[in-house]
């Protein structure tokens, strides 16, 4: 959930912070409001590229340490969407360095120290105005966040299936086979979401409906079951 700060203003520039952590938000809520900017405040790093999206803020105040999506890959997502926002990451000292890297990799103007101070963002406001540098990190995005980023392939038909242990090959020796009632497994798949993530969860189901349907000819004409 998003959280927005109205101003007097409707031509303030807009500042979108990100962080998970209270006091910093409350803190830096509170500095920027004093600057007169509007101010909109999410925690989580996958919304945050949602908000910046939705909202084309001038400003992006981010700290790195998020859930869901840490700060710099929602900055490289930013980025990689475009416009002409500046992004500020924030970070505590133990993440200097992953700060510093971050802020070249994404093309942040400024990285601030938590906790983050009025006296600190005066001192690098004139940074933070200047020009907006190249994020070289765009390039290696996709090794950085490959599994959200897969886009699902057209399906070209099933591929066949090597037999499965455990159960003889078919026909078996002497057993004259029946043909089976034609059954669709489609209107079953259409029920499994087609994502990146669930790939397998669609081939495991694929696997089971025609493992079973293996199973069923077997047992028919091996005398295992009874059948109507």
């Amino acid at each position: 959930m998003a959280y927005v700060t109205p101003t007097a203003e409707e031509t303030a520039p807009t500042v979108l912070i990100v962080d998970n952590n209270p006091m910093s938000l409350r803190r830096l809520r509170e500095i920027f409001k004093i600057r007169e900017f509007i101010v909109e405040v999410c925690e989580d790093g996958d919304q945050a590229v949602d908000e910046y999206i939705r909202i084309d803020p001038e400003l992006v105040v981010i700290a790195l340490d998020l859930p869901s999506l840490d700060g710099h890959l929602a900055a490289l997502e930013m980025r990689e969407h475009g416009g002409e926002s500046r992004i500020v990451f924030i970070a505590s000292r133990r993440l200097v360095q992953l700060a510093e890297d971050a802020s070249h990799s994404a093309g942040a103007v400024a990285w601030l120290e938590k906790p983050i101070s009025s006296t600190a963002i005066e001192e690098q406001w004139e940074q933070i105005l200047g020009p907006i540098p190249d994020a070289p990190g765009l390039e290696d995005l996709d090794q950085l966040y490959p599994e959200d980023r897969v886009k699902p392939e057209a399906d070209e038909g099933f591929m066949p299936l090597p037999a499965l242990p455990g159960m003889p090959a078919l026909p078996l020796p002497g057993v004259t086979l029946e043909p089976l009632p034609e059954i669709s497994i489609a209107p079953l798949l259409a029920t499994v979401p087609v994502k990146p993530k669930r790939r397998k969860l669609r081939m495991l189901v694929i696997v089971l409906v025609l493992s079973g349907l293996g199973y069923l000819a077997y047992a028919k004409f091996s005398g295992l079951a009874p059948f109507a």
